[in-house]
């Protein structure tokens, strides 16, 4: 085991959360998952897997969790049947079995592309299908978002706070931001190597990397597309939150720094996956029948959104015509980003994915063996289609999860930005995701969302309860 500069940071974590337990510590574990690159530790005997800060945190609401009584009859009733922690635990077993067995059945019948790590260096290489240590970190991977969703979704349902949920999800925004603006800022101060310090796994850090001479922003991320993905998530959230509660001065003000950074991270799959989020929420918003009830300030914010989308449009079409800096910036952005060797790169490896799927029947080459470049067929490539098929039920229950503003409104809001935020991510997953890992800050999102809904339901079954008993 090394011992890095960020394992103070973990410690410290790690202690707040045993003063705090895991209710009252929820600003604490979700202040650490922005430090994406933060090693709590590294594991060189374990080909250089990096142990993250968050990844102890996870570990710890879990442990902090299990310490409880009744625990285990608490967690059972978070896997209640058709549930989205009924959904998880499937998952968790298909991932388990996937990893351990799949690369040994299907040995040498496909080539994958697959992650290799040496001397600290990273590369996607083609090599025949067989086990190796990234069946097992992904696995171990998946663990850690399921320890996070199971330890969240428990304590939440017990004790449906949405205000210590919308208290956390800010700490966790300006602590992105601040830590985005940090990295931009010493950069422009000539001290490159400022955050190196919370830069400590053994993953490709890019933070030195440049857009036609704009410095992209990583904040505590290996790159700018984590960076931006994490950041996407986040303003999914705000942006439900300020259209349904905008008067607050805080969502205002997180809404706001969130959509700069996300401008500000010049990921390309960042800007691409805001736009289709952005459809897919107006779809979804409609769809679900909210123009019954459209208060005259969300109208007065669609239209005006509308015409500032459509003005931008415009400008932004001048300005690639007439401006060189701009017209060098979105070609490298967007419009020329399918025909660099890195866009020729990631088709192939959707390509050989898909090859993966067709080469062991729909069953999968194995969680960890292959990397793809979209959501779909990386699952697809190394879970199957059943693992596949368990991970879409799980986010489709948690799409349609109930909120019941009737009980407490402002507990609902706070569960459709949960389920938006996850809405965000899952769209940029879909487009660019390596492996089927949705990320830390997805299955928190989700865990939270399942906790506050689950319980206002238990909450309404015993008013009904007491009502039918008065009666």
């Amino acid at each position: 085991m090394q011992i890095v500069p960020s394992t103070a940071l973990a410690f410290l974590m790690l202690l707040m959360l045993a003063i705090k337990g895991p209710y009252r510590g929820l600003w604490v574990f979700l202040a650490a998952t922005p430090f994406g690159a933060a090693a709590a530790f590294n594991l060189p005997a374990a080909g250089g897997a990096s142990i993250l800060v968050s990844d102890l945190g996870a570990l710890m609401l879990f442990a902090l969790l299990w310490v409880q009584p009744d625990a285990p009859n608490r967690l059972v009733g978070t896997m209640r049947a058709y549930q989205p922690g009924f959904w998880m635990l499937l998952l968790v077993v298909v991932c388990v079995v996937s990893a351990l067995f799949y690369p040994r059945l299907f040995q040498g019948a496909t080539s994958v592309f697959g992650l290799s790590r040496v001397n600290n260096a990273t590369g996607i290489v083609e090599v025949p299908l067989h086990a190796t240590n990234g069946n097992l970190t992904q696995l171990f991977r998946i663990m850690l978002d399921a320890a996070a969703f199971f330890a969240l979704a428990t304590v939440f349902r017990l004790r449906p706070d949405g205000d210590r949920v919308l208290t956390a999800i800010a700490v966790a925004t300006f602590v992105n931001v601040g830590l985005g603006w940090l990295d931009v800022l010493t950069a422009a101060a000539g001290q490159p190597k400022a955050l190196d310090v919370i830069r400590t796994a053994n993953y490709a850090i890019l933070a030195g990397d440049k857009m036609v001479g704009i410095k992209r922003m990583v904040g505590g991320f290996p790159e700018a597309s984590a960076f931006g993905y994490y950041t996407l998530g986040l303003f999914g959230f705000w942006l439900h939150m300020w259209l349904v509660q905008g008067r607050s001065r805080r969502t205002g003000w997180a809404l706001f720094l969130t959509t700069v950074a996300l401008l500000r991270s010049t990921s390309s799959s960042a800007y691409v996956s805001a736009v289709v989020f952005l459809v897919g929420y107006a779809a979804v918003r409609i769809a679900s029948g909210g123009g019954r009830t459209v208060s005259r300030r969300a109208v007065g914010v669609s239209v005006a959104a509308v015409g500032a989308v459509l003005m931008a449009g415009v400008a932004l079409a001048v300005c690639y015509a007439v401006l060189p800096p701009v017209t060098a910036f979105l070609d490298r952005a967007l419009f020329d980003k399918m025909g660099t060797s890195s866009g020729v790169e990631r088709m192939s490896w959707n390509t050989q994915a898909w090859a993966n799927f067709i080469d062991t029947w729909g069953v999968g080459a194995g969680l960890g063996s292959m990397r793809a470049s979209n959501w779909v067929l990386a699952s697809l490539g190394s879970i199957g289609f059943i693992g596949t098929s368990i991970f879409l039920a799980l986010v489709a229950a948690m799409a349609w999860l109930p909120a019941r503003a009737e009980t407490d409104a402002g507990r609902a809001a706070v569960i459709g930005a949960l389920k938006s935020g996850c809405l965000a991510l899952f769209v940029s997953a879909m487009l660019t995701a390596p492996t089927p890992d949705l990320g830390m800050l997805f299955f928190a999102m989700a865990g939270l969302a399942t906790g506050l809904s689950r319980g206002a339901a238990r909450e309404s079954s015993k008013a009904e309860m007491w009502r039918r008993v008065a009666d």
